[in-house]
């Protein structure tokens, strides 16, 4: 049977996760069981992201990976989403099992990442990526200007209940932008709600392909903000954040003033959610990127 690191088991997911922590001690077992049904070999180290276990696996000379995913992931979803793109910039899905929180993927170079490539060329490549991943999809996937509407919906009470921790002026901003985004009907395009640097492995049949997308339909650069705070601390200068934005905006022939709207929302977004469970990293960085898109007046 497998081992499950221990890397894993001190993620922040586990922390306060009673769930988790059983799910985490029966992994082994849940591992071998589905390799038992899909016919499966274990054939590399075991690796992890935030959330799921990866094992590379082997099935009649084939490299696959296994992932495992918790309690509560919504798996069918997630498989139904990979089956929208169908390999089209994300990983190929060969086989799913949503009861036990299991699919089977194609193999990627776990250890190759965007994270560890230069800025601004990884900043190119997801651009080039949220254009591939704009496919045609139906008008009832939920839309980028549902989750404005939400933020509109929850940005002053959820500001309110954390004492105010940043200034009116940004939190009005927000406010301007997320109705902005509301109230224009999005194309029917999907896009990866969860686009940044980690998720983006190094492959054979393409250079670089998409794991874990989470998706949406509408606008293209809805997960800029998570790009530029995600490697923000590399960048001393504010001037090189507005021209990495420009960057991703050129290439992915993005309107910059719905770019603009969308950072400021997804900074706004996340730094509230941060705040709310306590995390210490991420808030500052977002509390940057909104100095630097809503300037002092």
């Amino acid at each position: 049977m497998i081992t499950v690191p221990q890397s894993f088991r001190r993620m922040p997911r586990w922390w306060h996760d009673a769930t988790g922590s059983e799910w985490l001690e029966a992994l082994p077992e849940r591992v071998d069981v589905q390799c038992r049904d899909w016919g499966l070999r274990v054939d590399g180290a075991v690796m992890h992201g935030s959330n799921a276990l990866v094992v590379p696996v082997d099935r009649d000379g084939e490299p696959l990976i296994l992932r495992l995913a918790p309690p509560g992931d919504d798996v069918a979803a997630e498989a139904a989403a990979l089956r929208v793109w169908d390999g089209r910039g994300t990983v190929r899905l060969f086989d799913v099992d949503a009861e036990n929180g299991a699919m089977l993927l194609e193999r990627l170079d776990g250890g190759r990442s965007l994270a560890g490539e230069p800025l601004e060329r990884a900043i190119v490549v997801l651009a080039q990526l949220a254009i591939s991943l704009a496919v045609a999809v139906p008008t009832t996937v939920r839309g980028t200007d549902q989750v404005a509407t939400e933020h509109l919906e929850s940005f002053e009470r959820d500001w309110a209940a954390l004492d105010r921790p940043l200034a009116r002026r940004q939190l009005d901003a927000a406010m301007r932008c997320a109705e902005d985004r509301a109230h224009e009907r999005p194309e029917s395009l999907a896009v990866n709600g969860d686009l940044h640097f980690d998720q983006v492995l190094g492959g054979t049949r393409a250079p670089w392909i998409v794991v874990d997308p989470v998706l949406l339909r509408g606008d293209t650069e809805y997960d800029l903000g998570r790009i530029l705070w995600s490697r923000l601390d590399e960048i001393a200068d504010d001037a090189e954040v507005l021209r990495l934005f420009d960057i991703f905006t050129g290439e992915a022939n993005i309107p910059p003033e719905r770019a603009r709207q969308w950072v400021i929302i997804r900074s706004t977004s996340y730094l509230l959610w941060g705040l709310s469970h306590h995390l210490t990293e991420d808030p500052p960085r977002c509390q940057r990127l909104l100095d630097i898109f809503v300037p002092s007046q």
